[in-house]
């Protein structure tokens, strides 16, 4: 397991961990790197006509450990059973969120992420049900900017995540924004 304050420290640097395919841990920091303006989000058309549905319930921290392993079932994974005791650790500190989308009382899809200061570093998303994932996403903006956190980090851009906005800066730029963001005293 990576100790906690490591792993808190990392993400106050810029830095984060993966698990590599001989379950090593290796940490990065991408250049350029990915963001979400949260002034910039983009809901788009037929995601809007999904969330008017209510189709789904959202709710926060209710089953993180389902949430980072529902992420993990993948071919291609980052996540292995390190990062998962790592993440559930910084979850019982209350640094590790999970914003879950429910239907039928049923986990249809979320995302889990790491917040500090004024900063959300998303880390992973899984949908069982079409658009769930979307409709977390939707929901975590609408709690940051609720809760005036000024950077969602997202890493890396994706076809996926371009579709709300995401964008691509330098890591000085990164630092920079990351640097006023943990002076900020938020709560999640």
């Amino acid at each position: 397991m990576i100790d906690s304050e490591l792993l808190l420290q990392g993400y106050r640097l810029g830095v984060f961990p993966m698990a590599m395919e001989d379950d090593s841990i290796a940490w990065f920091s991408p250049d350029p790197r990915a963001i979400i303006p949260l002034e910039n989000f983009h809901v788009p058309h037929a995601l809007q006509r999904v969330a008017r549905k209510k189709i789904f319930e959202i709710k926060i921290d209710n089953r993180f450990g389902d949430v980072i392993r529902a992420c993990a079932k993948r071919t291609d994974t980052w996540i292995n059973r390190e990062i998962i005791e790592s993440y559930e650790g910084l979850h019982e500190l209350g640094y590790a969120h999970s914003v879950e989308a429910w239907s039928k009382n049923k986990l249809a899809g979320g995302l889990y992420g790491v917040a500090i200061g004024g900063a959300f570093f998303g880390e992973s998303m899984f949908h069982r049900v079409t658009d769930a994932s979307k409709v977390a996403l939707v929901a975590l903006v609408e709690r940051l900017c609720e809760k005036k956190f000024v950077l969602l980090d997202t890493q890396w851009v994706t076809s996926h995540l371009q579709q709300f906005g995401a964008v691509e800066i330098s890591r000085d730029h990164y630092l920079k924004l990351l640097r006023r963001a943990m002076e900020l005293p938020r709560k999640f």
